[in-house]
């Protein structure tokens, strides 16, 4: 009632210079992803890869550079972690980080120092819900994909399955014999590569010990999978809920299988980890609601990581898995800064925002207003009723 006089202009301006940090894993896709939405939405970006991976960004910025001299605005700088401190602290307008959770903390420490905003997409532990009803071969297929695909190397790979108890051993069987097909190697039969990182060997092959410490049985492969630098599809079945294979990001080609009540049961020991990246849910009659109900910043229904195909959905976590989306018109927004204008069109009817009105007379104006639009007849001067308003 008081801004009726005014137009409103809502603007996304650019923050400026988008200093980012990429993992190794997927090398290509990150600078990719961030800087086609940095520099859309006007920014310039400074992108430090991961030391393991700094050849492949080195080259598609220099051919950005020959594409338009002109413009210089990609730019790589290489180093190790403390590169990418000087980078948070260098006085870039925000940060766009992707990796681990650990190091995504670290990241966010860095920032605060200087309120420099932060995107994070962090690490996973996502899980797929199996339901009673669901389409078996299909879901045991997507299951060893989502888990084996890059060597289990992906933060939106598939790591816990929950499987209604009353199809989880035809559901495991398939498993099994899925897995027991795919062949570990470097050579262009093989369907699982190599474990790109040495330290990471110890973090699978702790997290397969865990499980069958705690109680939990290899259904294909075991202790015995890791075999440097390679890790054979492993599968541990009924591993507790409060082992280390459970609830921590293995990134390696395996799977734990658990039996659940139900898909409703599924769904809650789903989201009982920090983690909350992606997910997955099988069922013929109630993906949709399950999805919706799953704690993520992405589920796919029949199907495994087909969010990440679609360029027009936001991708991004909740919880240990960060905070920020890119991709899609959210992510196009991550990249900018909302901006909020008004313009004077007319003469304030009401002018409230002076110490030139007249108070009393302000108020019933105000009050007439009130009563007009909201129908409330009822209401009295506040004055006439001092600490409440009568009915």
């Amino acid at each position: 009632m008081l801004v009726l006089e005014f137009s409103a202009r809502l603007e996304y301006q650019p923050f400026g210079v988008i200093g980012a940090i990429g993992p190794w894993n997927y090398p290509v896709a990150a600078i990719c992803s961030l800087a086609a939405y940095a520099l859309a939405a006007g920014n310039a970006m400074v992108f430090k890869p991961s030391e393991y991976t700094p050849g492949v960004s080195q080259w598609l910025a220099d051919r950005f550079a020959e594409v338009v001299p002109e413009q210089p605005v990609l730019q790589v700088v290489h180093g190790l972690g403390d590169t990418g401190v000087a980078l948070c602290r260098s006085g870039v307008d925000k940060i766009a980080f992707i990796g681990s959770t650990a190091t995504g903390k670290k990241v966010m420490a860095t920032c605060a120092e200087t309120l420099t905003p932060l995107v994070a997409e962090c690490g996973g532990k996502d899980a797929m819900i199996v339901a009673a009803d669901a389409d078996l071969d299909a879901a045991a297929d997507a299951a060893l994909f989502g888990a084996c695909y890059n060597a289990g190397q992906t933060c939106t790979g598939i790591e816990r399955v929950y499987v209604a108890s009353e199809v989880a051993d035809e559901f495991i069987e398939r498993l099994g014999v899925g897995g027991g097909k795919l062949k570990v190697g470097f050579d262009d039969e093989s369907t699982i590569g190599p474990i790109t990182m040495p330290g990471q060997l110890d973090t699978i092959r702790r997290h397969i010990a865990d499980g069958l410490a705690d109680g939990g049985r290899a259904a294909l492969g075991g202790a015995e999978a890791v075999q440097p630098p390679y890790v054979r599809p492993t599968i541990l079945v009924d591993v507790p809920e409060d082992s280390t294979a459970v609830r921590e990001e293995t990134f390696g080609p395996v799977l734990v299988v658990n039996r659940v009540r139900d898909a409703d049961e599924g769904i809650a020991r789903a989201n009982a980890v920090a983690y909350g990246l992606g997910g997955s849910v099988f069922a013929k009659r109630r993906g949709l609601e399950l999805a919706r109900r799953m704690r993520s910043g992405m589920t796919a229904v029949n199907s495994v990581l087909s969010f990440a195909g679609m360029p027009s959905l936001p991708y991004g976590g909740v919880g240990d898995s960060g905070f920020g989306r890119i991709h899609g018109d959210d992510g196009l927004r991550e990249f900018a800064r909302s901006k909020s204008i008004t313009t004077r069109r007319a003469p304030s009817l009401l002018p409230v925002s002076t110490f030139e009105r007249d108070p009393a007379a302000t108020a019933r104006r105000v009050m007439a207003v009130v009563r007009l639009v909201h129908g409330r007849s009822g209401l009295s001067h506040p004055s006439s009723s001092p600490g409440r308003f009568r009915r």
